[in-house]
């Protein structure tokens, strides 16, 4: 069996010194905002490139706390991608802003930075782009948009964990970088965890305040803002410090598995993942894209009954959603919705084997041969 993944299989490659740093933990009395999260707060600022880090709970509050420390005003607009996850058009709303969708690239499936300028309006504060699937979107046009226009930008990279543009890892380029380390991500914790990497003192600061509360920094008993309670976890720090330290293994591994995946995919009806120049992937997903919807379903399913596991990031676009479509019901996303219905992930994780990854590429081959 091959699995889309196993958490288990690589984690337990660190279990070892992370029981160690536990065992130290629990005896320091200090479980809340303590030194593993500072540290890991310094060491993760330093690996992405950026000056200041502020540890949160979770990738969808380091959304929503960086667009309310970058004092947006309510009822605003916020430029995003229409084939993000939810989670980042939910941040939006839930900042009391606007999202305004714009069309993926059919060829990269990140924000079509022809499209952005088009979209601008009056309302128009801030761009929110995501780097998806782990791949860096166009930043030398987006940052001219954003100059241009004098609008803010926010980079959800939830799945971006060490990609680069241009050899500089995203989150370093905008306002604010946003990640996440749910326990599937590149740099994955043992449970909710995100972060922001900022550059800007007064918006560390704020930051800082937002996540414990909106409470002044020098003095917990007073309030500054309306804040949350939104702290990374002492014990998801000490984790995800020494997982820090395999990171760049972790991508390389995955960059190895995909060229694979390049060499020995070889079938019409197969779009690969696009390749440039300027962007170093990360492959949290190796995703291809299927001619349509009934060929996507039954290869999943043909690999299923073979034992190999895949997944669909993401089944639904997110206009589609119900509780979501009294947002966008001007404007139809046909882009969108055909990368929705025809993507499928294949396993590509760091515990895969160079092995396991050419089976995949049999059975695919053999399966789109067949039907044609």
């Amino acid at each position: 069996m091959i699995e889309y993944e196993n958490l288990k299989k690589f984690n337990k490659k660190i279990f070892k010194k992370y029981k160690l740093a536990i065992n130290k933990f629990l005896s320091s009395n200090n479980y809340i905002l303590g030194k593993n999260v500072f540290s890991f707060e310094k060491n993760f600022s330093k690996y992405i490139g950026a000056k200041y880090c502020v540890g949160v709970n979770s990738g969808l509050d380091a959304m929503v706390l960086s667009l309310e420390a970058l004092e947006i005003p309510k009822g605003k607009e916020v430029l995003v991608a229409s084939n993000t996850y939810i989670a980042t058009i939910l941040a939006i709303i839930k900042a009391g802003l606007i999202p305004k969708l714009i069309e993926p690239s059919i060829v990269d499936y990140n924000i079509d930075v022809s499209k952005i300028s088009k979209k601008i309006s009056k309302n128009t504060k801030a761009i929110l782009i995501t780097h998806l699937y782990g791949r860096a979107c166009n930043m030398d046009i987006i940052l001219k948009i954003c100059k241009k226009n004098k609008l803010l930008l926010l980079e959800d990279c939830a799945q971006a964990h060490g990609a680069k543009f241009k050899n500089k890892k995203v989150g370093s380029f905008g306002d604010a970088g946003c990640f996440s380390f749910y326990p599937t991500k590149n740099l994955g914790a043992l449970g909710d965890g995100g972060a922001i990497v900022v550059n800007n003192l007064k918006v560390y600061k704020k930051l800082l305040s937002l996540r414990n509360y909106g409470s002044n920094l020098r003095n917990k008993k007073k309030y500054d803002y309306i804040g949350s309670n939104s702290r990374l976890d002492e014990i998801q720090a000490i984790f995800l410090n020494l997982k820090l330290k395999l990171i760049n293994r972790i991508n390389n591994k995955k960059n190895i598995l995909a060229r694979i995946y390049d060499k020995y995919l070889s079938n019409e009806d197969i779009v690969l993942p696009a390749k440039n120049k300027k962007i170093y992937n990360v492959y949290h997903i190796y995703n291809i894209r299927l001619k349509n919807k009934i060929i996507r379903d039954s290869l999943k399913k043909f690999l299923e009954q073979n034992k190999i596991f895949t997944d669909i990031h993401y089944p639904v676009a997110p206009h589609i959603h119900k509780v979501y479509k009294k947002f966008f019901l001007k404007e139809k996303y046909p882009i969108s919705l055909q990368i929705h219905n025809t993507t499928l992930s294949l396993p590509i994780s760091f515990s895969h084997t160079s092995r396991e990854v050419k089976k995949v590429c049999q059975k695919i081959n053999f399966f789109l041969n067949k039907k044609n």
